[in-house]
């Protein structure tokens, strides 16, 4: 397709392409057609990267609070003239609805125009000390950082892990999804056209397993920021530590909803079912498992797949899509198996569960119910568009089903009574709770998770400080 963007490796400001390097087919997940070619890293790809990245660590650490936030309000004016084609380069090469691509590009400009004015707020403090000392507390960059991010939010998880770093005066070496390259790269060349020194911020694709080794062996790299599943997350933690990098990761989830017999089911349906099926599904703090109160099960159950059987599923660029394809072809096979294995446990399919056309990666919006607490799809994160509703008699169960994963990323709930939101907002096990609403994300709170889905936080003033270090001086 001519209208998508060259691919290349960005080093100290040089596109990398050819030589002898090995290439990732990108495809196109509405059709299945391959529409670049990205040339992966080689070792001393790397070694470069590292070299520059050490550089402009130098550079950056010594740049004043204005830079900085120049250099991220451009980045932001540049990517809101840009929306358009950074849109469609997200939904050409990950799927989404053109719509939810152009949310996208937003969330970065909230995002780059918060860290913006939080670098004139990385404040330290005078401790009492008696005349004639002085101690002060000084929060510094923590160094070269690595940022790995995943495909699902192709222009928002580049965003997030340039931003913070360069808030806070560090450089980054940014190794983003294969699937989803030229979003990225797009992000990337609107924070150097606003003026970010090119030995600041470099992007790098290649084997994940063999960049997470070559990045996290060297002692150049002091920090490692991962978005991804939990499986990924415990092996890159486990090599951060030979070099005792400081770690932000943003881990799997497998969202609970708790909806109370005290709520208009039909308000509540009318944002879950949205919530559910953005982005088909591939959402980390996706809402997943509804935990439903007996008497108001079978209304919400039929109102949701009722819901679910009316969304326009198709081609991201074109104007009517709610849905569009999953993002390459293990996500399809994976719901296939989920599903199967809870039907054969003895779930009932209420709608969906198969795919969509002779083309691409479309999978049909799908609802299990009465599901079977052993099933996998119940203990394993789907990713994907499947809702996973069962009932439950009072508020003790639904809340012990809710914490019953090891995972704690986002939980929601939905009900009336207000010291009913009071206890939930303290007992489930999340790292972010939406009470009555799905939104529960913004460039001024901070975004993570506990248990297994991860420690630190991105966005929010946690999101520079997690780039930082904390050092105390005594003077005599």
């Amino acid at each position: 397709m001519s209208n998508y963007p060259e691919l290349y490796m960005m080093i100290d400001g040089e596109k990398v392409t050819g030589g002898n390097r090995e290439t990732f087919n990108v495809v196109n997940p509405a059709t299945g057609e391959t529409i670049g070619a990205l040339p992966l890293a080689d070792a001393a790809d790397l070694d470069r990267a590292l070299e520059v990245a050490e550089k402009g660590f130098k550079i950056w650490r010594k740049s004043s609070p204005q830079d900085r936030a120049n250099v991220l309000q451009g980045a932001a004016r540049l990517m809101m003239e840009r929306r358009e084609d950074l849109a469609r380069t997200a939904t050409m090469e990950q799927g989404k609805p053109l719509a939810e691509a152009r949310i996208e590009v937003m969330m970065n400009v909230g995002l780059f125009n918060f860290y913006a004015g939080e670098v004139f707020r990385l404040y330290g403090r005078e401790l009492v000390r008696p005349e004639g000392t002085r101690s002060t507390v000084r929060h510094e960059p923590v160094g070269p950082v690595a940022a790995f991010a995943p495909w699902n939010f192709p222009l928002g998880n580049p965003g997030r892990k340039l931003g913070a770093p360069i808030a806070a005066g560090c450089s980054v070496i940014l190794k983003s999804a294969e699937e989803t390259p030229a979003s990225a790269l797009g992000v990337l060349q609107c924070l150097l056209d606003a003026g970010l020194p090119k030995e600041v911020a470099q992007a790098v694709f290649g084997v994940p397993d063999e960049v997470s080794r070559h990045l996290l062996g060297s002692p150049i790299i002091r920090k490692l920021s991962f978005t991804g599943s939990t499986v990924v997350g415990k092996h890159l933690a486990r090599l951060a530590t030979e070099n005792m990098q400081r770690t932000t990761m943003e881990l799997g989830g497998h969202g609970p909803v708790l909806v109370f017999d005290d709520v208009d089911v039909e308000r509540v349906l009318n944002t879950a079912v949205g919530g559910k099926y953005r982005n088909a599904g591939q959402v980390c703090v996706s809402p997943t498992r509804f935990i439903v109160q007996e008497n108001v099960f079978a209304k919400f159950r039929d109102g949701f797949v009722e819901r679910a059987q009316k969304i326009k599923v198709g081609n991201g660029l074109d104007d009517d899509t709610q849905m569009g394809p999953m993002a390459n072809a293990r996500r399809p096979e994976a719901i296939d198996r989920l599903i199967a294995n809870a039907k054969g446990k003895g779930a009932i399919l209420n709608t969906g569960g198969e795919r969509i056309g002779n083309q691409g990666f479309f999978y049909a919006p799908s609802v299990l119910s009465e599901i079977p607490l052993d099933a996998n799809i119940m203990n394993e994160e789907p990713f994907g568009p499947v809702a996973l509703i069962n009932p439950f008699k009072n508020e003790e169960d639904m809340i012990a089903e809710a914490n019953r994963l090891p995972y704690g990323l986002a939980a929601y709930a939905w009900t009336e009574d207000y010291k009913r939101q009071q206890r939930l907002g303290v007992e489930l096990e999340a790292g972010m709770i939406g009470i009555n609403s799905h939104m529960i994300g913004g460039s001024d709170s901070p975004f993570g998770g506990v248990k297994w889905s991860g420690h630190g936080s991105e966005d929010g003033p946690e999101g520079v400080r997690a780039c930082m270090v904390t050092k105390a001086v005594h003077e005599g």
